[in-house]
């Protein structure tokens, strides 16, 4: 297992992880469709530094280097050395543990080379499996913020697993 940069040939794959409605809950956007035309062009701009754009996206590849599975940094903080990490994985490539390889390969580059002092992350506290993959990982259960994620119904609301880890930096 790897995690690359994106290329242009992941665009179906984005196309289809995108476009996942069981995904958009776990995303910070209004759920909607995203067409190819906009996935071509983020993926035109995706060489930006996580300095200059904030974020950083790498594709979790397995071991035929086929895409099974995005690994997202967002608000990055140049100041206080520190990113919010995010995990997909394909439905159909779940429990192979992908992710935790990830996690596993991400911690080293974050602190090494992003020279990253911490990670966190959000995750719906009714999502065990994401939490305790997190644990394995050496996260730490830091909070909960009430009521902080919108269900798929209108009235509905979660409450979400803050969650970190310190790097050493």
């Amino acid at each position: 297992m790897t995690l690359r940069a994106l290329e242009p040939d992941d665009l179906e794959f984005l196309f289809a992880l995108e476009n996942d409605p069981d995904l958009w809950a776990a995303s910070d956007v209004l759920p909607a469709p995203i067409s190819r035309h906009a996935l071509r062009e983020y993926l035109r701009h995706s060489a930006a530094s996580l300095a200059e754009v904030g974020q950083m996206r790498l594709i979790i590849s397995s071991e035929d280097n086929k895409p099974v599975g995005t690994l997202d940094l967002y608000e990055y903080s140049a100041l206080h050395q520190r990113a919010g990490v995010g995990i997909t994985v394909l439905k159909s490539e779940r429990r192979r543990g992908y992710a935790h390889e990830a996690l596993l390969l991400l911690l080293p580059y974050a602190r090494e080379a992003l020279r990253l002092h911490q990670l966190y992350c959000t995750i719906e506290e009714a999502n065990q499996a994401s939490i305790n993959l997190f644990e394995k990982a050496g996260f730490q259960w830091v909070g909960v913020r009430r009521q902080w994620l919108r269900t798929s119904t209108q009235e509905g609301w979660m409450d979400a697993a803050e969650m970190q880890i310190l790097l050493g930096n």
